[in-house]
């Protein structure tokens, strides 16, 4: 973890809830640093870190249940403000002396909430406002010296204070569907915690080349694994502003699994910035051969890991000295996902190992750098800018790094490749055409080994259904599906039955995340 010891933040401990990270990013958004750590963590740590608050996340489990998590009861003595939100409301009740029951039903999705009795942390919101419930627990009776300042129709406790500077609510102010959530969670920060806007583009670059000069001794090499989007750029362009392009070698492989035209798009934008600092590997038939006949995706992950690390180790080798450092683009979400970090072990699943995380080999022979591994997409995505990279390569989508491989179903074979690789140009090309490629997350096509029939001319074809895949996102945690135009959709799908050989369905996905995941693997 960087070196965040100098800027106010706000410590959101996490008990598993889906939108657990979602909190952070929303402090992150009012410009004050915000961290997700383990919901056990010490009151020495927390003094460590210097937080201005605490905040309780949500959590899947009842704090009756055996072996519920709950934070250390020091936390409410330290004098530093504490939200809790759903389950950190129950369990800020419990270990207060309150007591909780089982709600006769689930409270869940919007209920209108009203405040009872005036409070900071609901400053500026005098009317009854809509917010978002997830809870079955509700609070029965509460600790002494504490008092309800909000209710719903089935919560008569929905928000609760003390005057030490306790606060909790039954509702999730992090999520879109409660109305001026984030003006809560601004008065918290803000006139509860006394915190200052200090989390910047600016902070961010500072604090990132602090982080790779204390780590990376003077007379280190650093490979960075480049592959062309904006998290590899930008660790690119930071190593580069913290020890010099002479300490520094890009390396771009081409393992055959890219976009179409991905390889002459890299060539033409950094080789004007990097020169001989650039250099384009072509590895495509060591990686096919690696994955043929592999059909489990985390497999995919693993041997794609393994074969990136392998190509950097000989790279290495070329040249007259090796290379300690390699560096990548790993972003906060991509660790999350592997759950590799304090915050995630305890209370969370692996969603799919990354191959740049959970899909390292253990012997490698770097040391590994990652500037950006306490960072969100949107930040990085400021920071691209600020360090001047062109606009279309900071907002432009997110690419897997496994490549097609993940975008291919079952079994990689050439057929699929090509079909997979002609599809999405075609739905990016479509959609730039209508003026919504810059405004949506990722689009992308994706197919199996699924056959449908069609008629093409006169005759029956039996060919591959073709999945259409395009959502929204800020950070990729969560997603939603795109509307789009009918007219559009059409255009995509004709093309691709007309263009593309082997193709005679298309469909298109409406499933957001979670339950879902962005990508199909």
């Amino acid at each position: 973890m960087r070196d965040t010891s100098r800027l106010e933040k706000i410590l959101v401990l996490d008990f598993g809830a889906q939108y657990a990270h979602l909190i952070c990013r929303r402090i992150r958004e009012l410009g004050v640093f915000s961290e997700l750590v383990p919901y056990d963590i010490t009151q020495q740590e927390i003094i460590r870190k210097r937080a201005r608050g605490l905040i309780l996340s949500g959590g899947p489990q009842s704090v009756y249940a055996n072996g519920a998590p709950l934070p250390s009861e020091k936390i409410y003595g330290m004098k530093v403000p504490v939200l809790g939100i759903c389950y950190g409301l129950q369990a800020m009740v419990y270990q207060n002396g309150g007591t909780l029951y089982r709600g006769q039903k689930r409270e869940y999705g919007k209920a209108t909430l009203r405040m009872v009795k005036s409070s900071v942390l609901f400053s500026g919101i005098s009317k009854p406002m809509s917010c978002w419930m997830s809870h079955g627990d509700a609070a029965r009776k509460l600790p002494r010296g504490f008092e309800a300042i909000g209710k719903t129709s089935d919560s008569p406790y929905a928000a609760i204070s003390s005057k030490d500077g306790l606060f909790a609510i039954q509702f999730h102010p992090e999520v879109s569907h409660t109305e001026q959530g984030m003006r809560i969670l601004s008065n918290f920060v803000f006139k509860i915690c006394g915190c200052t806007r200090n989390w910047t583009a600016g902070t961010m670059i500072e604090d990132s080349i602090a982080e790779i000069r204390s780590k990376v001794g003077k007379d280190d090499k650093v490979l960075c694994a480049l592959s062309g989007g904006v998290d590899s750029s930008t660790s690119a362009l930071l190593i580069e502003k913290s020890i010099g392009r002479s300490r520094l070698k890009c390396v771009f492989v081409d393992h055959g699994l890219l976009r179409e035209g991905e390889r002459a798009r890299i060539e033409k934008t950094f080789r004007p910035r990097l020169g001989d600092n650039l250099v384009i590997v072509d590895e495509s038939k060591k990686f096919l051969a690696a994955l043929k006949g592999v059909e489990d995706p985390e497999e995919k992950r693993m041997i794609m890991g393994r074969e990136f690390i392998r190509t950097f180790e000989r790279e290495s080798r070329k040249y007259s000295h090796n290379f300690k450092w390699l560096a990548q683009g790993t972003l906060y979400t991509d660790i999350v996902e592997s759950a590799r970090g304090g915050a995630s072990r305890k209370t969370r699943s692996v969603i799919k190992s990354h191959h740049n995380v959970g899909g390292l080999p253990k012997d490698i022979a770097f040391e590994i750098l990652e500037p950006l591994k306490d960072l969100y997409k949107d930040e990085v995505r400021k920071i691209a800018r600020q360090l001047g990279l062109p606009i279309e390569l900071a907002r432009a989508h997110p690419f897997p790094g496994p490549g097609l491989a993940v975008r291919i179903i079952g079994k990689v074979t050439q057929e699929k490749l090509d079909i997979v690789r002609k599809s999405s140009a075609i739905v990016e090309d479509e959609l730039q055409s209508a003026g919504l490629l810059s405004k949506l997350w990722q689009a992308f096509a994706f197919t199996g080994d699924d056959l449908a029939t069609g008629v093409k001319g006169d005759s029956r074809e039996l060919g591959h259904i073709v999945t259409v895949r395009i959502v929204e996102s800020k950070d990729a945690m969560t997603a939603d599906w795109f509307r789009i135009p009918n007219e559009v959709l059409e255009r995509i799908s004709n093309r691709i039955t007309n263009e593309v050989n082997g193709v005679t369905w298309v469909t298109y996905a409406v499933s957001s995340k979670p339950p879902s995941t962005i990508e199909p693997q």
